[in-house]
């Protein structure tokens, strides 16, 4: 077990690692801002990805007798080895080199076929009896492996981290909306103030746009699992057997869990990554809804006392360095700046997916990097605005009651009785004099006190018949 030390601030006490020169407000951030943590994400998920690749290569080329049936099992345990990320640390490269992905993919290569002359009581480096690109390679180039690599990555990255986090960010939603639904509150429009709307059809909107997002996210992710592999160099296949691709596309499916199949068209699958460029844009709109859930918090909770403040967010953390006491909507600047990187990666995505020249487009390992960092960021993001946001929101009940009525728009109540232009000048005599909307249309003569009671209700305006 990690040793600890006990520090404080003026939230209380902090287990911080005894081993670490930094004090409470870094371990609270530390705590509540796990938000792409393991920023070399271009390595994980690719790595895994190219793993497994590779093993199903050699699975399809056993299939095929095209490989030595103990050289293949050699690079098949090499490549688990891969997939679970006993072999990280041999895979040092960056994002920025060829475009096609060669020097990642003979990377995987490489590492491999060492491992399996290793396991195989050979000499490293010899080449032999495990040949980096005779028999980890066989029946494959960069150009097809890689853009397979990356849909295998990116595929695994959606269903196992994004999708369970944007489910549970719905699923607190809709238990929010359960627990204040019964609260009815000031609609707003152009940040003014309009008809009443319920707790529970404000926070159940931000859920339904979410969802619809996530719902554009997967749609588009239906397109990566068409494969380039079996393409080879150009898309012809040369050097590889007809079966293979559809071999390899089967392998993935059963050690995934995931369906995968071989591209119809090889050529496009090669010289566009259209693909990518779709899920980075259904990415971009999920992340448009989360910016517009996540700035209706901070505005709700503004204040406490001088602005909104008809919501209460939790208090993570002190909120500054000079103003003792002050609580800041941290978690939604978080995650709104999270919405801006996932906008630049699109913006990066987007132009990267023009770049195909003739039978290859080599923006590859950018458009990859890109997509996953979008996907593990809003993830990430999506797991920490629910944890520590969503769940502990909670209502000011008598905040909103008191602006519920002051606010001058439940006149449009009064307007189907005694028109819109009376309507509209009782509401403009209530705001010249400061009154209550009830005091102006009683002044008015055009309304009766039984009569603005049983008009006037908001609550039955939150549900118009």
């Amino acid at each position: 077990m990690t040793h600890t030390r006990t520090e404080r601030d003026t939230m209380g006490a902090v287990e911080v690692p005894a081993d670490r020169y930094w004090g409470a407000q870094t371990q609270r951030s530390l705590e509540h801002f796990d938000i792409g943590r393991d920023t070399f994400v271009w390595g994980r998920p690719m790595v895994r990805g190219l793993g497994l690749l590779k093993k199903c290569a050699a699975l399809a080329n056993a299939d095929l007798g095209l490989l030595d049936a103990e050289v293949g099992r050699a690079v098949v345990r090499a490549a688990d080895e891969v997939v679970r990320g006993d072999l990280d640390d041999h895979f040092p490269l960056v994002v920025f080199q060829t475009g096609s992905g060669t020097q990642s993919n003979m990377n995987a290569n490489e590492v491999i076929a060492n491992r399996a002359i290793e396991l195989l009581g050979g000499e490293l480096g010899s080449k032999t009896p495990v040949h980096p690109n005779d028999d980890v390679n066989r029946s494959q180039s960069s150009n097809d492996t890689f853009p397979t690599a990356v849909h295998v990555a990116v595929l695994l990255e959606l269903s196992e981290r994004l999708h369970p986090a944007v489910d549970a960010l719905c699923a607190a939603l809709d238990a929010k909306a359960d627990e204040l639904g019964d609260v009815v509150k000031v609609g707003r429009t152009h940040l003014q103030d309009a008809t009443p709307v319920t707790l529970r059809q404000e926070i159940g909107a931000w859920a339904a746009q979410v969802r619809d997002a996530q719902a554009d996210v997967a749609h588009a992710g239906e397109r990566v699992r068409a494969l380039a592999i079996g393409g080879t160099a150009v898309g012809t296949g040369l050097n590889a057997p007809e079966a293979f691709g559809p071999l390899v596309a089967r392998h993935l499916t059963e050690q995934t869990g995931i369906e995968f199949h071989q591209a119809g068209n090889l050529f496009v699958q090669l010289a566009s990554h259209d693909a990518l460029v779709a899920v980075s844009s259904a990415l971009r709109t999920l992340a448009g809804a989360l910016m517009k859930l996540a700035n209706d918090v901070r505005w709700l909770a503004s204040g406490p006392r001088t602005g909104i403040g008809e919501l209460r967010i939790p208090e993570n953390e002190p909120g500054s360095s000079i103003m003792p006491g002050k609580v800041n909507p941290t978690q939604s600047e978080a995650l709104t700046m999270v919405v801006t990187r996932v906008f630049g990666n699109d913006a990066t995505v987007g132009f990267a997916g023009t770049q195909g020249n003739f039978q290859l487009n080599v923006f590859t390992p950018v458009m990859a990097h890109a997509v996953l960092e979008s996907i593990r960021l809003v993830a990430d993001a999506c797991r920490s605005f629910t944890e520590h946001c969503v769940v502990g929101l909670s209502a000011d009940r008598d905040r909103i009651a008191d602006h519920l009525a002051a606010d001058l728009m439940l006149v449009t109540a009064l307007a189907p009785h005694i028109g819109y232009d009376a309507a509209a000048a009782i509401a403009k005599q209530a705001h010249r004099d400061g009154s209550t909307l009830r005091e102006a249309a009683l002044a008015s003569g055009a309304v009766t006190a039984d009569d603005y009671d049983r008009w006037v209700d908001p609550r039955a305006m939150t549900r118009p018949d």
